[in-house]
């Protein structure tokens, strides 16, 4: 059996990710930036060795080493057979495929990088929350809330009818944006949205990843 471990620091929601798609397939795996005993600084040598831009998650198969999330849930999908993260049908995997790049390439900038890493790791005077950064940063966050909604229209996964790859991108953020002190002027018009986050919370990956749960 495959030693897997996902390297990354657990609140990271792109290693969320890869710990949903390891959780809702059953697979063995430790998690955090101790590897075989020894503390991996963040873009230590190390890091650089196995991520060429220093980022996170990387899963180490072995101690061979995989990047971007993914590509790690994608091989993952591929080499374990139990509960599917992508379609058989070409067609639907590819929409899969679209809007799990959405969800990675648009939206955890949006929710994420402009406006969640704000309250948690706040840039304002003596360490305070900005909230002219906040105020800033709303629109585009309200922007991808909106189109989030659209995504999952009557749909009961966002991007289909079961659970894929795609959810398991989009949870992480959902449940940290849901958190913050200005989630009723995000959520106040995406009562679908909410409600879908409220079903992937009570998954069993979902209760044993998120911080909610954790």
């Amino acid at each position: 059996m495959d030693k897997l471990h996902i390297f990354g620091p657990e609140f990271s929601t792109f290693v969320r990710t890869v710990m949903l798609c390891c959780e809702e397939k059953g697979i063995a795996y430790s998690v955090g930036m101790e590897v075989n005993g020894q503390e991996i600084a963040f873009k230590s040598e190390q890091h650089f060795a196995w991520h060429p831009y220093g980022k996170v998650p990387v899963l180490l198969v072995n101690g061979s080493p995989l990047f971007e999330s993914g590509a790690i849930c994608r091989y993952l999908d591929a080499v374990y057979d139990s509960a599917e993260m992508l379609p058989g049908d070409a067609w639907e995997r590819a929409l899969v495929d679209q809007a799990s790049s959405e969800i990675a390439l648009y939206h955890y900038d949006a929710l994420i990088r402009d406006l969640v890493l704000e309250f948690y790791f706040p840039k304002g005077e003596g360490g305070s929350v900005d909230m002219a950064a906040v105020e800033a940063a709303l629109p585009a966050a309200q922007a991808s809330i909106t189109r989030l909604t659209e995504m999952l229209g009557v749909q009961s996964h966002i991007a289909g009818e079961h659970y894929t790859l795609a959810d398991a991108m989009l949870i992480p953020i959902l449940d940290y944006a849901a958190e913050l002190p200005v989630a009723d002027r995000l959520f106040a018009e995406a009562e679908t949205l909410t409600d879908y986050l409220g079903r992937m919370r009570e998954r069993e990956a979902s209760l044993k990843v998120l911080s909610g749960n954790a």
